[in-house]
């Protein structure tokens, strides 16, 4: 038990004690600076409870904490506030027990451990990866990876849409203007050539729509007539229908683009457990809808489309399936979802998926509860917000996204210009240098990405994501090389414990609390599904730690005991640091 469980079930027995009930609320908080403790309880929520004066309430429970706790050495009462005063004795044997753990804080699974999966990334094969996917990749990777130190077992997935009317855009658009070019003859990544391809069908098509509406169409008839449009339907049509050379032709192209992601992942730092392709999960789910359009849960209309009402609980009515029988988004997602519940022993799934899809998510869970599914209530969007440029929103069919790959250049190019600003990087070789700023330019991307709540928007800067002072990736990266270089001077044996009269300085207790709050910070993030709560308590980590090092001599002092304890206790620092961005999934670079 960690020191705020052991006082909350002393604070129950006191409560008890005094007045015969237990409190619904025990609420515990850091000690304000100006104040004497360590840990302050906040007394009153228990006063809904409790009819009596805080300070005495107060005070009550502090006596009963000195007499019973023997972690407790002194307390005070501050208006209502009760500051706990903990032993050194406490801090040494936590201190003793895990300096030398380079898994302090990470819970492994159970054998009963909770199955939960994890989609995240899901891209179409019509485009590269863009910035959108880049936030949707590191918060879906970051959260499995949390989830799995909570100690839970986790599956990482993804579904590839593969199919669909925008597969075809890009495959009609290739037949008519590609003159069978390949990856191959171009020098393109596979999802590049395929995304152009996607961009040149938009422009094709919105010519098409300006000749028609010229010709006297309205909007809507020239969107619905254009020829190049009605191929691509027509295309969809034959590929439902297992046209052969339309299915040759979407499995080459698909796989030039399979081809192209998995690059594009590798360089990123991410993985998946298994891949599921709509093409396959979507007549899972045309069966489901055909079993629940016989139990009433879903009506056709007159045109032979297949809808669902869901007016009675606060939504709207849903397409399922359209007119001419083929799937639409929701198809898939029915099917894909019945079909991992059978493929894996989860008892949660989440959704990482933009907040524009909420509703979507709303939907599905919906039906997917009144076709019978108990598990549809485990299942969990993680709804997130969009990134902007300072430049403006990006489109993808006007070809005006920041493509990912570029992007992961460009952070190693800004982390390159900055590390020779800085004058850094002496007696580096090429190859080093090179693998250094791509370690930078990444850790600065996930980390400012990562560090915002995710359901906040975000605008990315990237020279600002590189600076080397203040809430960033490289600043983190910079402390934790400069924590390895104190490691590698010191030349002596670090491996003894911590003496039982042993005193500390201010500045190695706040540190040694910071270190305390890591396996809290992790249960925390996992609740949330936030990498936030991980990246901004390393920041809180590594600022208690310049601190600590500004103000103590680590190194050069003589007494031996000191030496030894600030050269352990910067060692476990550095653990913690290389622990959680790990989780983030950044790397931490040696040297710098």
């Amino acid at each position: 038990m960690n020191i705020e469980q052991i006082l909350a079930s002393k604070v129950n027995e006191a409560v008890k004690k005094h007045y015969e009930m237990e409190p619904e609320n025990i609420e515990f908080q850091p000690t304000r600076k100006d104040f004497e403790g360590d840990i302050t309880l906040v007394v009153f929520p228990m006063l809904k409870q409790i009819k009596t004066n805080p300070a005495q309430l107060a005070e009550n429970i502090g006596k009963y904490l000195e007499e019973e706790v023997e972690e407790v050495a002194a307390y005070n009462v501050i208006q209502g506030f009760l500051n706990i005063v903990i032993s050194n004795k406490y801090y040494i044997n936590f201190f003793n027990e895990v300096k030398d753990r380079e898994d302090f804080g990470i819970l492994l699974p159970q054998s009963d451990a909770s199955g939960i999966m994890v989609e995240y990334s899901s891209p179409n094969t019509n485009k590269p990866l863009h910035l959108g996917h880049i936030r949707n990749n590191l918060l879906g990777y970051s959260v499995s990876e949390i989830l799995k130190a909570a100690g839970n077992e986790v599956y990482k997935v993804q579904v590839i849409n593969d199919r669909g009317i925008h597969i075809c855009k890009s495959m009609v658009a290739w037949q008519k203007f590609g003159n069978a070019e390949t990856p191959e003859s171009t020098g393109l990544k596979g999802d590049k050539l395929v995304g152009n391809y996607y961009v040149k069908f938009d422009k094709e098509y919105k010519k098409e729509i300006a000749q028609l509406t010229e010709e006297g169409k309205s909007e809507d008839e020239a969107k619905a007539q254009a020829p190049i449009f009605v191929e691509a339907q027509e295309m969809l049509r034959k590929w439902e229908a297992n046209d052969p050379e339309v299915v040759k032709l979407w499995s080459t192209m698909n796989q030039w683009v399979y081809d192209g992601f998995e690059k594009t992942y590798e360089a990123l730092g991410v993985n998946f457990d298994k891949n599921y392709y709509e093409s396959e999960t979507y007549i899972l789910g045309k069966d489901n809808i055909q079993k629940g359009l016989e139990d009433g849960v879903f009506y056709k209309k007159e045109d032979g489309s297949v809808w669902i009402d869901l007016s009675d609980e606060g939504l709207d009515e849903k397409i399922v399936l359209r007119s001419d029988g083929t799937a639409v988004y929701m198809t898939q997602d029915i099917g894909t979802a019945i079909q991992r519940f059978a493929d894996f022993d989860i008892n949660q799934m989440v959704y990482t998926v933009g907040n524009e899809q909420e509703y979507h998510f709303k939907v599905l869970f919906l039906i997917l509860k009144k076709l019978g599914y108990d598990w549809a209530d485990a299942l969990y969007h993680l709804s997130y917000g969009m990134v902007d440029l300072p430049s403006g929103k990006m489109k993808s069919r006007e070809g005006t996204v920041v493509d990912a790959d570029d992007l992961i250049k460009e952070m190693a190019e800004t982390a390159k210009n900055i590390s020779e600003e800085l004058g850094k990087l002496e007696g580096y070789s090429e190859t080093e240098k090179e693998e250094l700023y791509r370690i930078i330019g990444l850790g600065a991307l996930k980390y400012y990405i990562l560090k915002v709540d995710p359901r906040k928007r975000i605008l990315f800067n990237p020279e600002e994501s590189v600076d080397f002072q203040g809430n960033t990736g490289p600043f983190i990266q910079y402390t934790y090389a400069r924590i390895q270089s104190i490691m590698r001077k010191a030349d002596f044996d670090t491996s003894a414990e911590l003496s039982k009269d042993f005193s500390f300085h201010e500045k190695e207790k706040e540190l040694i609390k910071q270190i305390q709050l890591f396996p809290e910070t992790i249960g925390l993030a996992a609740e949330n599904h936030s990498p936030a709560l991980i990246a901004n308590y390393t920041y809180e980590l590594v600022k208690s730690f310049n601190s600590f090092y500004q103000n103590v001599q680590i190194l050069g002092i003589d007494d031996e005991e000191e030496k030894v304890f600030r050269v352990q206790l910067s060692g476990l620092v550095a653990n913690v640091i290389k622990s959680a961005f790990k989780l983030l999934g950044i790397e931490v670079p040696e040297r710098m």
